[in-house]
């Protein structure tokens, strides 16, 4: 069991050692800071002044089409009011040529929550030692590999807390799909017949905004349960 005890203690390093490697390097770029977003994804940078140009285009024909159903050229449809549809297509196309601006305001209000969250002080920690105190814990309950069983526990606990990281990842970059998509979203509150699309956009962003705060922390509990456990293992 010599030989056998040696490699699952390694392998037990080595998960551990990633499962620090990761916390390190995902954590730390989530949020609603959309610089590590342009970072991995910089043509969404550049194809953002083609959604605007496209969604200007939405609202422009949108405003012709209503001027045409309002003059009798179409018939059997119903119009919108010529001047409420002047209004409102003026008002988000103004939306559209400054929705950078906007969604920026949105994200530094709904990215100060996570900021809180993220700097709040707390012991720091290393996952790996955590492999070593859980072999002193079990080693003390339990009989035969004591190294065997402290892995498997150690595998459960690495797999649940990276899944909860690319879970907080998957929710930031689709944070940043909704926001560089902003323009045509914006577009789409210009028309009546569309602009429950328009609140479905403005409820996502806020919602995903929200979540990434959740996350955050659920990670900085998870930390900190962890931070405690090495710091007195034996009176939990």
């Amino acid at each position: 069991m010599g030989i056998l005890d040696g490699i699952v203690k390694w392998i037990a390093e080595q998960v551990m050692n990633l499962l620090d490697l990761i916390n390190s390097s995902v954590l730390g770029v989530l949020g609603c800071d959309m610089s590590i977003f342009l970072k991995y994804f910089p043509a969404a940078e550049t194809m953002y002044q083609i959604f605007v140009a496209f969604a200007m285009g939405l609202v422009l024909l949108n405003f012709i089409w209503q001027l045409f159903k309002n003059f009798g050229l179409v018939i059997g449809t119903e119009a919108e009011d010529p001047v409420k549809v002047t209004i409102r297509s003026l008002i988000f196309l103004f939306f559209i040529f400054y929705a950078q601006d906007i969604v920026e305001i949105a994200l530094q209000i709904g990215g100060t929550p996570y900021e809180w969250i993220l700097t709040e002080e707390l012991p720091p920690i290393q996952f790996a030692d955590f492999n070593s105190v859980l072999l002193v814990i079990v080693g003390t309950i339990a009989s035969g590999s004591v190294a065997l069983i402290a892995l498997i526990l150690l595998l459960i606990l690495a797999w649940n807390y990276i899944k909860l990281l690319f879970e907080a990842a998957e929710r930031y970059i689709l944070l940043g799909v909704l926001v560089f998509m902003a323009p045509v979203a914006i577009a789409t509150g210009a028309s009546q017949a569309t602009g429950n699309i328009f609140k479905s956009w403005c409820k996502m962003l806020a919602g995903q905004m929200f979540l990434l705060s959740i996350n955050a922390w659920c990670l900085k509990l998870f930390t900190s349960m962890v931070g405690a456990f090495i710091a007195n293992p034996l009176s939990l």
